[in-house]
């Protein structure tokens, strides 16, 4: 079985293209690293997400710089060449399904008491996780599938 989910919070906005008749999305989460091992100075994990179609039209609308998103997918591996002829290997995470990681209110709180070089904070309350914004639209145009 190939299956990842993760937690995290995205890097950038997300880069939204069309390559024929769909969508593709690319876009990178942190992830915090739950345990520090000696000697290792990185805390978080910089994942390589791809998503398609309706995934990467939400993502053009709702992946920006410090969203916390909650994702499930497959992890696909690729190669291509350069055109200085280096081989290179890539690991992405093809997105299936997406939620937000946290309510509007604690984002926009996080944003505003985190440091602008450090990713935001996770929040302090389980009761945040998973609420849908304020801002989305009525239920029945809601970008989930």
């Amino acid at each position: 079985m190939n299956k990842f989910i993760g937690i995290g919070r995205c890097t950038k906005d997300a880069e939204v293209r069309d390559a024929g008749s769909t969508r593709v999305g690319r876009f990178t989460l942190a992830i915090d690293r739950r345990f520090k091992r000696e000697g290792d100075s990185q805390t978080a994990d910089f994942i390589t997400c791809v998503c398609f179609g309706k995934i990467a039209e939400s993502a053009e609308k709702y992946f920006k710089k410090g969203t916390k998103l909650a994702i499930t997918g497959r992890i696909q591996t690729g190669s291509y060449t350069r055109q200085d002829g280096t081989k290179v290997y890539t690991t992405d995470v093809v997105v299936e399904e997406w939620e937000f990681g946290e309510s509007k209110a604690s984002a926009q709180q996080n944003q505003a008491s985190a440091p602008q070089s450090a990713p935001a904070a996770a929040p302090q309350s389980q009761d945040d996780f998973l609420k849908i914004p304020d801002s989305m639209p009525d239920v029945d145009e809601l970008p989930f599938q």
